[in-house]
């Protein structure tokens, strides 16, 4: 139960000020319908109006607020000139310029005879001091409703800031203190306020340093969030080594089988991370890592023969795929790998149905199955496994910890958990969201894979592009084509994608086949077949679609504004090429404008093709938001974090969650409970659950 003091928190913004049924969506769009969504929502500036002058004293440029009184209007004399309010103080005028102003309401806002306190950025213009469009006139005695620091807001559309900051104060008038969740000796090493104070201080602030991430309201907070997320994780993972697991040891006869049917040799890094997770399923205890490896370091092939292993201690072994595409993928790799040793191999998606499914489950059930690869459709109740003991997630950012649970709910005698994620993720980044689980990196590439030339054009030279693409497949080679991704509006991508293919196909006619995310599967899989066997030469993707098959003989990537995309994005679909012996080309086609974060990203591209390198520069230039893509469910939610200036409390909230669930498992001592509120406000409380749920 989420404790009572958080009542308030988790209210309702209806209830607040100047939120009502006409606005309310434009409140849930930009942070959300709950109160503690509102106090999240912080600032990323705030605009000093201390600045107190006289009007013939006021520095030109400068925000002034500035005390006058009104002399006279100077209504507009056509529709284009400006409406101006002529104003004065002992010094001097201040003329006051409106655009499209209503007449009426200005002389109501600035009766003439009357003092008025304005505020706004003062400006000299032929010899007068003026401000146009002030963002504050007040009365004298309502000056209190001008805020001396005043914090900005990201906004959306349909709200403005005003109604905003008045939500707000009303969230932050109504929410209670809280229990401290942190040691003393903790807060006054790093002289931190409490919880509320910090909130107040950040969306009331009394100097812009205030909202810098440096601040130490800022800190707290962030800290707050980084704890809440690795005690989550810390409590997951505590549970799940806690339960008993099995020693799973196998005796290497499939692996030698499948090691000499490879036409290659493992790399040093392959064999390390098999060896750490041979090492794991050998342990009496459950193992939970994570196997990250950059797109085409070979990670399949290492959980190939960590499936090997367990299904030589008599144990069945599953995979976890996040899309049908990524699915079938793995069952074309592994396949014929793992028949060759004798392996029992079925494939499990949404697209099986009534008795082929039945008829596969009873399969399954009774133990004639050694490897199941599949998709979500693997977690549901009615999946039964003989002797489940080994589960693989494939891009594990895509699933969140629920879903891993049940899926470890599968297995009757403990379970053993590798994690793999094709996206190159920055160590910070790491800790952060996969604290719970020991890290296998694979950085060499396998022997074979060549290097890829990226080269950045202007899309004005998109004729040169086509030309260089006509006469590569004329040669026999096969090209990817994506399309920009629009304002993350799928529509939108779909159209740019369709308008795309029709322009190819009056070049290539039916050697042109287009994927995008609102196909059906099966409309989807014919496409990718065709283009896998060479039937089609150059495939149209928007973003929203896996370009997740492995086509060795696709040798050029063109990527459409590519100005749009972040740069782990950009490697994960750059990674679709330099697959087979062929040499390969990825073009990145960029607006003839763009700014210096997507020069710098572009550049970045041209110059490296190291996965973690740029995933690390990925954060530097863009921070934590989007830094595996488009949002993923199984991603926590930052809000307070930002990942370049808060590194260095990473590591201390792991260390200190790690403390904690070693002294006090349960959270039943007086900090427990308190971290009770601190997990449920942070809606990192899976880990309450397990406890619960034991």
């Amino acid at each position: 139960m989420r404790p009572e003091a958080l009542f308030t928190y988790f209210a309702d913004i209806e209830s607040l000020p100047g939120v009502g049924k006409r606005n309310r969506q434009a409140f849930e769009r930009l942070a959300g319908g709950r109160l503690v969504d509102m106090i999240f929502h912080i600032p990323s500036s705030a605009i000093d109006r201390r600045y107190h002058p006289k009007v013939m004293e006021a520095a030109a440029g400068s925000i002034a607020t500035i005390d006058i009184e009104v002399i006279t209007h100077k209504p507009a004399p056509n529709k284009r000139a400006p409406y101006k309010v002529i104003c004065q103080d002992e010094t001097g005028f201040l003329t006051l310029v409106f655009f499209h102003a209503r007449a009426d309401w200005l002389r109501k806002q600035l009766p003439e005879g009357e003092r008025r306190v304005i505020s706004g950025r003062l400006e000299h213009f032929q010899d007068q001091v003026q401000i146009t469009h002030p963002d504050y006139m007040v009365a004298p005695d309502n000056v209190d409703e001008l805020p001396l620091m005043e914090p900005i807001y990201p906004m959306t559309a349909g709200l403005s800031a005003k109604v905003f900051r008045k939500a707000l104060g009303g969230a932050l008038d109504n929410i209670p203190d809280l229990p401290e969740w942190h040691d003393d000796s903790l807060m006054g090493r790093e002289n931190w306020p409490a919880f509320k104070p910090s909130l107040l201080s950040l969306h009331r602030p009394e100097n812009a340093d205030v909202i810098t991430p440096e601040s130490l309201p800022r800190r707290r907070l962030a800290y707050d969030e980084l704890l809440a997320t690795q005690l989550a994780t810390a409590i997951v993972r505590e549970r799940t080594r806690r339960k008993k697991g099995r020693s799973l040891k196998g005796n290497g006869n499939i692996r030698r089988q499948i090691l000499a049917a490879l036409p290659y040799a493992l790399t040093g890094d392959q064999e390390t991370a098999l060896g750490e997770i041979i090492s794991d399923l050998e342990g009496d205890r459950s193992m939970l890592r994570l196997m990250q490896g950059d797109v085409g370091s070979g990670k399949t092939i290492v959980a190939l023969l960590a499936m090997a292993a367990a299904v030589e201690a008599g144990a069945q072994a599953a995979i976890l795929a996040p899309t049908e595409i990524l699915a079938r993928q793995h069952l074309e790799s592994i396949a014929p790998l793992a028949e060759g040793a004798g392996l029992r191999v079925a494939l499990l998606t949404g697209r099986n149905k009534g008795k082929p499914r039945q008829a596969l489950l009873d399969t399954l059930k009774a133990g004639e199955f050694d490897i199941l690869i599949g998709t979500h459709a693997i977690i549901q109740d009615d999946v039964e496994f003989k002797d489940l003991g080994f589960a693989v997630i494939d891009e594990q950012h895509r699933f969140g910890v629920q879903q891993r649970l049940t899926l470890s709910s599968k297995a009757v005698n403990g379970i053993d958990v590798l994690g793999m994620t094709a996206t190159p993720i920055p160590r910070t980044l790491t800790l952060t969201l996969y604290g719970d689980m020991d890290v296998s990196r694979i950085q060499e590439k396998p022997p074979g894979r060549q290097p890829i030339d990226t080269r950045v054009i202007s899309n004005e030279r998109l004729m040169d592009v086509l030309g260089g693409v006509e006469r590569a497949v004329k040669s026999g080679a096969q090209v990817y084509w994506v399309c920009p991704l629009v304002e993350e509006s799928e529509m939108l991508d779909l159209a740019a994608a369709e308008d795309r293919y029709k322009a190819l196909q009056k070049v290539f006619g039916d050697q042109v086949g287009l994927v995008h995310g609102k196909m059906k599967g099966v409309d989807k899989d014919a496409v990718m077949a065709k283009f896998q066997s060479g039937e089609i030469s150059i495939l149209v993707a928007t973003t929203v679609i896996e370009v997740g098959v492995n086509v060795p003989e696709a040798t050029i990537m063109v990527i459409e504004h590519a100005e749009r995309f972040g740069l782990a994005q950009l490697h994960q679909l750059r990674g679709r090429v330099g697959r087979g012996s062929g040499k390969s080309t990825c073009l990145l086609v960029r607006a003839e404008h763009v700014g210096e974060v997507a020069r710098s990203r572009l550049k970045i591209m041209r110059e490296s093709e190291d996965g973690f390198l740029i995933a690390e520069e990925d954060l530097r230039l863009r921070g934590s938001g989007e830094i595996l893509g488009t949002r993923q469910s199984g991603m926590p939610d930052f809000k307070l974090v930002d990942f370049a200036a808060h590194g260095d409390l990473i590591e201390m909230a792991r260390d200190d969650a790690r403390l904690i669930v070693s002294k006090d498992m349960e959270l039943m001592s007086e900090r427990g409970k308190a971290l009770r509120h601190l997990l449920y406000l942070f809606e990192r409380d899976e880990g309450i659950r397990l406890m619960q749920s034991g």
